[in-house]
């Protein structure tokens, strides 16, 4: 047996068949975590606060109590006890998971009683019946960078004098606002729970069946081995099924008040607003001083931010510019207002995405204030090294990306000046954006294990989470490739706690850690069984550490194109082309990279078009929590949408030489609709999403 090269001709790495678990999906016979079949469950439904603030006096149980089929109704004078001085990772925060607890209320619709019943109609219909008096406290809901509470999280990054930035022949100095959003995967979050003789099982829509397992232990004071997490197909989940939330903390409370039984919970998409987090809104000041031949010499970004008061976490939206252009004066910042709120979390690209908007667009107001192509302004300040550390990068085509991107995109053509093509009574324009997002590090440890399995058939096992990226595919090209093997030949187990342990799916780390912990596993099983394995033979290997890690600034770009039209008479705004071309290292699948691609470039243009949670600061509730009032992108919004890549080799960054691509399809798309807009009609649109009112009558 020998190991084949990654890529080579004839081999199963850069090749896109299937997705091996799309029959089964398509069939609907791949489980997911509310579908598992279990005996006799019974069913919860969370009890959620009607104020923003305050405390419960009174929980009045007595009608559901006595709705047929109700078992039990939890509050927090007899729900079971948690550990809330446990120590957890990272990721998770104590003071959001202390489901109740007590008896204070922090934001509205905070969980503060659940029922327990027979069947689901019978849990929800009681849960509608309880009765909850609360001492009310004022509150503080509302969002702005006008607060003098607003606090630096830590120091402002800075180089130079960004103040005194010279020469400054132009300046660009502007706010940019992206909204508040909520990740909406299509699979609500959902836990289905038992505990019994000291064990809890868990069938779980998660991102990370051990950061599961590790957090809920911690939470009941178990050893982690004594709880099972189970997830092989998750659907979607974009960030918010990364850390725990509070709703699979009170289905392990109804297992452990009802041991030996099953219990069941799915969240409504209306509950999925308040109790599983969202990206945080951000105001960005932007300034940029240039010369006149659009070279920078300062660039200044400082973003606000919205976080909680239950728990901190900062949307690190000023980072990306750390990194993006050369500018000898810099100065990167964050000001945080905590607010009585639900904790945001990770969506798709945390920080890049909405930190990218405001710089994107304001080199856009940069090229067109001195006169020069938006693609040129950008090339004009390229780094040689990266300006935040210093440090070479392994590889950095974002140049490449752009004039491949114009070549295809047909840039040349576009009108001189902006408001110069009208078809129609539809005012035409094109606009460009760039992107980049991290190689990030794996947040976790990984193993992989290889077992021969007898007449040319090799398992592959690995807790990893497939949460609708085709890793079930991508993986077993990975392994064929590293055992030599036909891809046919490789058999893939994941999202099971008792499998080896994987890093979490998140940060678009999930490929680069666990395919190079499958090479590593790979390694050990050739050097340990040779080429003629015996059934049985197996071997585990580990994710290795990277030793240019430290020596090289590493990072994935991209360009985004897109054209917009703007009806000169209504102001609707329609975006019949997208176009990406993108440099993320080795394409693994190039099946599953396009889907990916595509995806976050979708994703992107629903953000720029149409996301926005409206927040009811009287009454602090997002007042637009379900599918009619929250939009997102339709069918009829989305036209042609492409996704290129450019060939780069890069074996610095890990043995594959694979850089994520999950979220760096979405991080310039909004800034690029953007930018088309203003071309398109000479109106500068700053604020997120792009509405038809920015137009009408400008």
């Amino acid at each position: 047996m020998t190991a084949t090269a990654y890529g080579r001709p004839g081999t199963a790495t850069g090749t896109g068949p299937p997705r091996s678990d799309g029959p089964a999906k398509a069939a609907g016979t791949a489980p997911y975590a509310y579908e598992y079949r279990v005996a006799d469950p019974a069913y919860v439904a969370p009890v959620q606060a009607t104020v923003a603030r305050g405390r419960v006096l009174e929980v009045d149980a007595a009608e559901a109590e006595a709705v047929e089929g109700v078992i039990a109704v939890l509050t927090h004078a007899g729900a079971p006890g948690l550990d809330t001085g446990a120590e957890l990772s990272g990721l998770q925060r104590v003071a959001e998971l202390a489901v109740l607890q007590s008896g204070e209320v922090s934001y509205r619709g905070q969980v503060v009683a659940a029922v327990v019943a027979e069947t689901f109609e019978a849990a929800w219909h009681a849960a509608a019946l309880v009765t909850v008096r609360y001492e009310q406290w004022p509150h503080d809901a509302g969002f702005s960078d006008q607060r003098a509470d607003a606090v630096a999280p830590e120091e402002d990054h800075r180089q130079g004098e960004v103040e005194s930035a010279a020469p400054a022949e132009v300046v660009v100095e502007q706010t940019y606002a992206t909204a508040m959003q909520h990740n909406n995967p299509m699979e609500p979050h959902t836990t289905v729970a038992r505990f019994e003789g000291g064990e809890l099982f868990l069938y779980e829509s998660t991102q990370g069946s051990y950061e599961v397992r590790r957090t809920v232990a911690a939470l009941l004071g178990m050893e982690p081995e004594r709880v099972h997490v189970v997830a092989p197909y998750v659907g979607g989940g974009f960030g918010s099924k990364g850390p725990l939330h509070a709703p699979t903390v009170l289905a392990v409370l109804a297992a452990v008040a009802l041991p030996g039984r099953w219990v069941k919970l799915a969240l409504t998409r209306r509950q999925m607003f308040a109790l599983v987090g969202y990206r945080s809104p951000t105001i960005q000041r932007v300034r940029l001083s240039a010369g006149a031949d659009g070279r920078l010499s300062g660039v200044d970004v400082v973003a606000t931010v919205q976080s909680s008061h239950v728990a901190d976490f900062v949307e690190e939206a000023a980072g990306p510019a750390k990194s993006m252009y050369a500018a000898p004066n810099r100065r990167m910042g964050h000001r945080v207002v905590r607010l009585d709120a639900a904790v945001p979390t990770w969506m798709r690209a945390p920080g890049e995405c909405p930190g990218m908007f405001g710089p994107e667009v304001a080199m856009d107001e940069l090229a067109w204030a001195c006169g020069l192509d938006p693609i040129e302004v950008r090339l004009r300040n390229e780094p040689e090294r990266d300006p935040h550390t210093g440090k070479p990068f392994s590889s950095r085509n974002l140049a490449a990306c752009l004039r491949e991107g114009a070549r295809r995109f047909g840039w040349a053509d576009r009108a001189p000046e902006p408001g110069g093509r009208v078809e129609n009574g539809w005012r035409v324009g094109m606009g460009v954006a760039a992107s980049a997002y991290p190689v990030v590090p794996p947040p976790g440890d990984s193993w992989a294990r290889i077992r021969y399995e007898g007449e040319g058939v090799y398992a592959v096992s690995l807790a990893a989470a497939d949460i609708g990226t085709g890793a079930w595919t991508a993986l077993a090209q990975v392994a064929a490739d590293a055992l030599g093997v036909p891809l046919e030949r490789v058999r893939v187990r994941l999202g099971d706690s008792s499998l080896p342990e994987a890093s979490l799916a998140g940060g678009s780390t999930g490929l680069m850690s666990w395919g190079s912990t499958i090479h590593a596993a790979a390694e050990e099983f050739r050097r340990g069984h040779g080429e003629r394995p015996e059934p049985g033979a197996e071997a585990t290997g580990h994710l290795p550490a990277n030793p240019a890690q430290d020596d090289y600034a590493m990072y994935a770009y991209g360009a985004q194109f897109a054209e917009v039209r703007v009806h000169a008479a209504t102001g609707e705004v329609r975006v019949p082309r997208l176009l990406g071309v993108f440099a993320a290292g080795r394409i693994v699948n190039a099946r599953t990279a396009r889907s990916q691609f595509t995806g976050g470039m979708t994703m992107g243009l629903s953000m720029a078009l149409h996301e926005e949670s409206v927040v009811d600061a009287r009454f602090g509730h997002v007042v637009n929590g379900d599918f009619a009032e929250y939009h997102i992108a339709a069918n009829a919004d989305v036209e042609d949408v492409q996704a290129h890549w450019i060939d780069e080799e890069d074996p610095l960054v890990n043995p594959l030489g694979a850089k994520g691509i999950g979220e760096i399809g979405i991080v310039g798309t909004a800034a690029a609709v953007a930018n088309a807009a203003y071309h398109a009609t000479g109106v500068r649109v700053r604020s997120l999403p792009v509405r038809l009112d920015d137009f009408i009558g400008a």
